[in-house]
């Protein structure tokens, strides 16, 4: 999987590249959302966690095909879920594929997969082990507006894969699903 998302990643570089009418940019924002549940014994324990705020930053490439666009991004994303007393948070990159059309003026509407990969996973004062699986699909929808060489957006993800993390709490075996539900707003800069 890693051998796939890395290629992913330098096919989209030399796109990007290879195109006259395309542009590259930088890219933050904030994002507010949650994970999955938490379970213990094969019972859920926790399965709407309190949402929270994280943040984002990367890269960005616009490929213009006349009224549509393709974007790839790379962002590195930082996640934050309350479980009770304990905290969550999921570091990891993202890779966006999005593909977009000009509704009016400024305003455009995207969408696609963003192709996730898990770096750290930490769950406060519990001991909690790696994901299942590092590398996870998930969708993106939104709506934006540019003006000049700034843009502004707003996007919902939902993390598509299954993928879970497993922690032993007070001698009892749990699991922790790492699939994140947000709400995205970012800020980008065409460079």
């Amino acid at each position: 999987m890693k051998k796939i998302f890395i290629a992913i990643m330098f096919l989209t570089a030399a796109v990007v590249q290879a195109q006259e009418d395309g542009g590259f940019g930088i890219k933050a924002g904030l994002n507010y959302g949650s994970n999955g549940d938490l379970s213990q014994n094969g019972q859920t324990i926790i399965d709407n966690p309190d949402e929270n705020f994280g943040y984002h930053f990367g890269v960005f490439g616009k490929i213009d095909l006349g009224p549509i666009y393709l974007r790839p991004e790379l962002s590195y994303t930082v996640l934050n879920s309350d479980y009770d007393n304990s905290a969550l948070e999921v570091k990891k990159l993202d890779a966006p594929v999005l593909v977009g059309f000009q509704v009016l003026g400024p305003l455009h509407v995207f969408a696609g997969p963003s192709f996730q990969y898990i770096l750290d996973t930490e769950l406060e004062d519990v001991d909690l082990q790696d994901v299942k699986e590092e590398f996870s699909i998930g969708l993106q929808v939104g709506v934006g507006v540019n003006i000049g060489n700034l843009g502004i957006d707003v996007r919902y993800e939902r993390g598509l894969s299954e993928n879970e993390a497993e922690f032993t709490n007070l001698g009892q075996l749990g699991t922790l699903d790492t699939r994140p539900q947000q709400i995205i707003v970012g800020l980008s800069l065409n460079l």
